[in-house]
């Protein structure tokens, strides 16, 4: 599978993050992961140390008054 600009990934060391760059067509990635202070962290990482890529749905939303 692709991973694509803004997708959401686990890494294998437990972190997540948002992928912000994309490096060489895959080859590394950068990411930013937030951190526990409203502050964010910027990681460059590679293919192997990707456990996985979270996918988000979009569900409708009706608000009552």
């Amino acid at each position: 599978m692709k991973i694509e600009m803004y997708q959401k990934v686990c890494l294998k060391n437990g972190k997540t993050g948002r992928v912000i760059e994309i490096f060489k067509n895959g080859e590394a990635y950068m990411i930013d992961i937030a951190l526990n202070d409203g502050e964010y962290q910027q990681e460059t990482v590679f293919p192997n140390d990707i456990k996985s890529i979270i996918v988000e749905i979009e569900k409708p939303f009706t608000a009552t008054a």
